[in-house]
């Protein structure tokens, strides 16, 4: 009951601040009824009532879908700047829910189950469970012949954990959004897209089958697509979203043949059947070895897409064309954290590679290294942010890939990278909403060329941007922190016990030269966009507006998991390892203990980082301009992006584009008039009877006449011989 009680605080909360937000009782009636909904369902906790563990799984996804079509047909007619408190509302009930799911129905079933592989409670044709799970059946998709596909909700530690984030995060962020998007033509719209990409990242975290995780997977993509380009009249919004998509289909491609090659080899795509078989797993990796690694390989490409690694990176900075809550999405709690949770996901196939492993590694290594290069010279703090989520990635990929330490190792790596994931979820949504902060009050500017000294005029959006500054940064105690030493640990425990000690070592300085890096380019935003003399752009009017309550509020929430959100889940507890240790396929593990050298290592990296920061840009502010000559190519390919766009467009853009060219040239000068030769043969034989077809009587007799002479004649001839 523990749980109801901090959840119906927590509704009663949000429920006020709406309503002093809204100015008017509708918003405070509504979200009351969604508090009385949750209470309803929290009092059934323990018994026997309509909250099942099933219910509870499918009112997860189910609420944001019900959202996303409510206000996809009334919003625009009916609730029009109303159309946020639906969504608020059903993303409310969702985190109500995976807070249940969590903390009451899994804890029941790991009791009922135990931790070895069972069957399932709920026993449909060969639906299985592997360790302690819920599994919610939906409906049968398929059957035909051997093939029988269900559509199914399953959840396991690993799950319940990412439902949390996902679902807490997007409730903080709509409300964010409430006030950021106020005013704006297309409200509806952009709630409605909101609620239904949610609603695609829930089922794909729910999928219990690499099928309905693809299905999934393609529809977090499209979602993307359409809040990416929201302002689709702006030309470089909808090139963003052309960007996003087409760069995806890369990694997709590489996806669906991975799970082609699963298809074929395990004759299933259920988790249970692929990742629930260690035996089956381990004869196949005996006997065909490179099979294994390139099923691993193929899957980590579409990882690459999804969560933009080097060299389909490219796509994320561009998404900063959308509005700044969709940026706050993407880039905390949904699309990007996909591909990580889908390589954590297949732990027990990629413990089987570990080449595979060395090369996740090694991309999230170069991926890391390259985006906190880049971030040190743009301007656009969105962009900043932006680059510093790809680096962060790469940090988690490296992680995972740590794994390669072998299997008394991996659940440590796994643990690691889904830490960082999940501390990495909350600082970073505060950054972008801060950020969002800055641009709203800006009058849309968010070059940090343009306004400097924000600390007094914004001081809610300073403080709460610091503190996630902070967190990023990996300042000591906070959510950053920890997670990153973890990190840093698995790559030292792989650099002394993966068959590739030195490619770990290499890997593992990445990491801290990294880490000094993103202290650096964090900072460094930091005291150009809050520090110095007090500049505000002419389109932010005489004195830039502080965000209102229900803008306000979601910062100040998101600061605090940024400040002790780590140290409460990770050194304090252990609750995330012991709880994340629970996940099917991830061995069971006693939890590490603190990791004194590398968190001196970890704090000395992180002061010096921000120290630098200090020293050039407040000590050394008036010589900053020079800079860019002081450093001279360097600072020109870091400012340009190390000429990725310029280079993909000269080696794939431009070639397509003319083979697109010669293409419609030989359609339009060969293909067309071949086909236009073979439609005029049929006209030009049926011309010649035609002229006997011209509608005069006087013709028609003409022809009658010469019949008839003509059968004279021969009759004649006949009879004459």
């Amino acid at each position: 009951m523990a749980t109801f009680g901090v959840g119906l605080s927590a509704m009663n909360f949000l429920a006020d601040l709406a309503a002093v937000a809204d100015g008017f009782s509708f918003s405070h009636v509504t979200l009351s009824m969604a508090s009385v909904f949750s209470l309803l369902v929290a009092s059934t906790l323990g018994s026997e009532g309509f909250l099942t563990p099933e219910v509870v799984l499918t009112l997860i996804p189910t609420a944001p879908l019900l959202a996303a079509a409510i206000i996809a047909l009334l919003g625009k007619p009916l609730l029009k700047e109303r159309s946020h408190l639906v969504t608020v509302a059903a993303f409310l009930v969702s985190f109500v829910m995976s807070l249940i799911l969590m903390f009451q129905d899994l804890p029941a079933a790991a009791t009922q189950h135990g931790p070895d592989v069972v069957e399932s409670a709920v026993d449909h044709e060969h639906q299985k469970s592997y360790g302690p799970a819920v599994i919610a059946p939906i409906f049968e998709w398929v059957n035909i012949g051997s093939v029988n596909v269900r559509v199914d909700l399953r959840a396991d530690a690993m799950t319940a954990m990412m439902l949390v984030m996902v679902t807490g995060v997007s409730l903080l962020v709509a409300l964010f959004a409430s006030g950021y998007m106020h005013g704006d033509p297309g409200y509806p719209r952009f709630f409605a897209a909101v609620s239904l990409f949610v609603f695609s990242m829930t089922m794909l975290v729910l999928a219990p089958s690499f099928l309905m995780l693809f299905v999934f997977w393609e529809a977090v993509g499209l979602c993307s697509y359409l809040l990416i380009g929201f302002w689709f009249k702006k030309p470089s919004a909808a090139a963003a979203a052309k960007k996003a998509f087409v760069v995806n289909r890369i990694g997709d491609f590489g996806f669906i043949l991975g799970v082609f090659l699963i298809w074929v080899n395990f004759g299933s795509l259920n988790f249970a059947d692929v990742l629930g078989r260690p035996d089956k797993l381990e004869a196949l990796a005996t006997q065909s070895p490179e099979l294994v690694t390139g099923i691993c390989l193929l899957l980590f490409l579409g990882a690459m897409g999804k969560s933009a690694q080097f060299p389909l990176h490219v796509w994320l900075p561009d998404a900063m064309e959308g509005p700044t809550p969709v940026s706050a999405l993407i880039h905390a709690a949904t699309m990007v954290t996909a591909g990580v949770y889908m390589v954590a996901r297949c732990t027990p196939l990629f413990v089987l590679a570990p080449q595979a492993q060395v090369v996740v590694a090694s991309v999230g290594a170069i991926t890391a290294l390259v985006a906190a290069l880049t971030a040190l010279t743009q301007h656009d703090l969105k962009r900043v942010m932006a680059y510093s989520t790809v680096s962060q990635l790469g940090y988690m990929f490296m992680a995972l890939g740590a794994g390669a330490a072998g299997k008394d190792h991996a659940t440590f790596a796994v643990t690691a990278a889904m830490f960082h994931l999940f501390t990495h979820a909350y600082f970073k949504a505060l950054l972008f909403l801060a950020s969002g902060s800055v641009m709203h009050a800006m009058g849309d500017v968010i070059d940090m060329r343009r306004f400097s000294g924000l600390k007094h005029a914004l001081p809610i959006t300073h403080w709460t941007f610091l503190a996630g500054a902070g967190a990023l940064a990996g300042l000591p105690l906070l959510a950053g922190f920890w997670s990153k030493d973890d990190i840093l640990a698995a790559l030292q425990t792989a650099a002394e016990h993966s068959p590739y000690p030195g490619v770990f070592k290499v890997i593992f300085a990445v990491a801290a030269v990294t880490a000094l890096l993103t202290a650096f380019y964090t900072f460094r935003a930091y005291f150009l966009t809050f520090h110095g003399p007090e500049k505000f752009p002419e389109e932010a009017g005489h004195h830039p507006h502080e965000v209102t309550p229900v803008m306000g509020w979601p910062l100040r929430i998101l600061a605090v998991c940024a400040l002790g959100i780590g140290i409460l889940v990770g050194p304090l507890t252990h609750w995330f390892p012991s709880t994340l240790g629970q996940t099917p396929g991830l061995s069971h593990h006693e939890a590490h203990g603190l990791h004194f050298g590398l968190m001196a290592v970890s704090a000395v990296i992180a002061i010096a980082g921000v120290g630098a920061a200090f020293v050039v840009y407040i000590k050394g502010r008036a010589s900053i301009d020079g800079l860019p000559s002081k450093f001279g190519p360097l600072h020109k390919l870091s400012l340009n992006k190390f000429y990725f766009d310029e280079i993909f467009t000269g080696a794939i853009v431009l070639p397509l584009r003319g083979l697109a060219k010669v293409a419609f040239a030989l359609d339009q000068l060969l293909v067309d008039p071949l086909v236009d030769l073979f439609g005029a043969i049929p006209r030009w034989i049926s011309s010649i009877p035609r002229v006997l077809h011209n509608g005069l009587v006087s013709s028609y007799a003409i022809v009658m006449f010469t019949g008839l002479l003509v059968i004279v004649l021969f009759a004649l001839q006949v009879l004459a011989g």
